[in-house]
């Protein structure tokens, strides 16, 4: 079995914990109180800063058939995912340039930028983020909200362009040959991070 098949066997039922979660439930209903969002969305836009920073420390590492992926990853990041936020951030009036990091935040983009000191084991530190939003968008996407706010960040991770660079990264992870057991335990710590993300301050 690959590393990534392995990853997302242990991945799943902890995916399940986060679609389970209110947050995650209350977008997926619409319903979702705005100050709660408005909290993960000041949140998620400074991880996402350092998520690009992520990438790029990788990709100084890459192999050259792979720094290109990491480039394109960084710059989607930045671009289109920051976009989202941004638009999104006016409708909810959430500051983003005012917002700090919770607990939650700091020790997930910590661990994040200490993991991508290796190559291969910071692709499968990060690996949940990507793998979880597809699959949460994927999953959401198939009874889709009817608030066009919750909307458009379904869309956004439910998107086919979104879920081909998660396999891109899957696919990163097997070339690399991360130390398995190394991996799995980075993965699972992942997801643990991914989970604490939603109890949003």
């Amino acid at each position: 079995m690959a590393i990534s098949e392995k990853l997302h066997t242990i991945g799943r039922p902890l995916l399940q914990a986060q679609l389970e979660h209110p947050t995650v439930a209350g977008i997926g209903r619409g319903d979702l109180p705005e100050p709660v969002f408005r909290s993960w969305l000041e949140q998620d836009y400074l991880f996402l800063l350092d998520y690009v920073r992520v990438f790029a420390r990788l990709a100084w590492q890459a192999p050259a058939g792979h720094l290109g992926d990491l480039v394109d990853l960084a710059h989607t990041t930045y671009h289109d995912e920051l976009s989202l936020h941004r638009s999104l951030s006016a409708e909810f009036g959430a500051d983003l340039e005012g917002a700090v990091k919770g607990p939650a935040c700091a020790a997930y983009t910590a661990f994040l930028l200490e993991s991508a000191a290796s190559y291969g084991e910071g692709l499968a530190a990060l690996y949940p983020c990507m793998w979880g939003y597809s699959s949460l968008g994927r999953i959401l996407a198939e009874n889709p909200p009817a608030e066009p706010r919750y909307r458009a960040w379904v869309n956004t991770y439910a998107d086919s362009g979104f879920a081909a660079l998660t396999v891109r990264i899957a696919q990163m992870i097997d070339e690399a040959e991360p130390d398995p057991a190394r991996a799995e335990a980075l993965f699972t710590e992942g997801m643990a991070h991914e989970l604490a993300f939603w109890n949003v301050p």
